[in-house]
């Protein structure tokens, strides 16, 4: 026994040597900076470019939340008949939660519809417009969105609107929108109008200056014309100057393709974004791996 106790003693007693660490091969993390359009922003994580309308026509996605963006449009028109027509545009967009948007748009313009010629400038119309993303940015293939529209004319009957817009990018630096519009005005001669619209863009300079194209197809009646429709078709460059973070310039010079559209048709843009939502991160200096670019 006394042997025994002694034995236990002594390896209790034992002291156990260090374990020696091993050192493990280094591993490096190459990081690049987030493109600059592509950069994720938002509750939505929508990249940059899809909040700064990247096009004139045709739309994408919704404001993110806390977002509004004011925008300034003017668009003079050289009709088939050598009439020149102006059309002075003033928008206001704010972001809502759960990927709503909603606008307000008031127009003048120097014509009436049905009569041929400019006149005096007046007020022509009010459109309140509620849009919806189905999804976070690239939950779904082309980010859907839906947008309904109410359009008060003030020299003609009122008006409803629907809209599907889509849109992706190719590449960080190419970017891509088709829109599906319907619109159905609801007296008088109950005018419809059935269009799509598409725009391309590459950005040339990041974050500063994109070029690309735009095109529009639609077909105009009204209830005496229905099989008979007016179609239109005009396509032309596009450009897009942004000077400061949150602020663009577009110009928007189309040539009609077909005999009903007009000669010349040019829309030049200004718009300002602001609030809550419309910081980018840029002043944060963020960093991403590499295996995350383009998400």
């Amino acid at each position: 026994m006394l042997l025994g106790f002694a034995g236990a003693t002594g390896v209790v007693a034992q002291v156990a040597p260090a374990e020696t660490p091993t050192k493990l091969e280094t591993v490096m993390v190459a990081g690049l900076p987030v493109p600059g359009e592509n950069k994720a922003m938002g509750s939505y994580q929508q990249p940059e470019w899809t909040a700064r309308r990247p096009f004139v026509m045709t739309r994408v996605y919704v404001q993110p939340e806390g977002q509004a963006e004011v925008e300034l449009g003017y668009d003079t028109v050289s009709d088939p008949d050598g009439f020149q027509t102006h059309l002075f545009r003033q928008e206001l967009e704010y972001g809502l939660p759960q990927r709503w948007q909603v606008d307000l748009e008031n127009t003048f313009q120097d014509f009436k519809e049905g009569v041929t010629g400019t006149g005096v400038w007046h007020h022509d119309s009010t459109a309140v417009e509620l849009r919806h993303a189905l999804a976070d940015w690239d939950k779904i293939p082309l980010n859907p969105t839906l947008s309904a529209a109410w359009k008060v004319n003030a020299h003609a009957a009122d008006a409803f609107e629907g809209q599907l817009l889509l849109g992706s990018e190719l590449t960080p630096r190419w970017h891509w929108g088709v829109n599906f519009l319907r619109e159905q005005q609801v007296g008088d001669d109950r005018f419809r109008e059935q269009s799509v619209s598409g725009a391309l863009s590459y950005s040339l300079v990041n974050e500063k200056l994109n070029l690309g194209v735009e095109t529009k197809y639609g077909e105009e009646s009204d209830k005496d014309t229905r099989g008979n429709p007016v179609r239109r078709w005009a396509a032309g460059p596009s450009l897009q100057w942004r000077p400061t973070d949150q602020t663009h310039l577009d110009l928007v010079p189309l040539l009609g393709m077909t005999k009903d559209a007009p000669r010349l048709e040019v829309f030049v843009f200004f718009g300002f974004e602001f609030g809550a939502g419309a910081g980018d991160g840029d002043d944060k200096k963020k960093v991403e791996p590499a295996s995350l670019r383009g998400r």
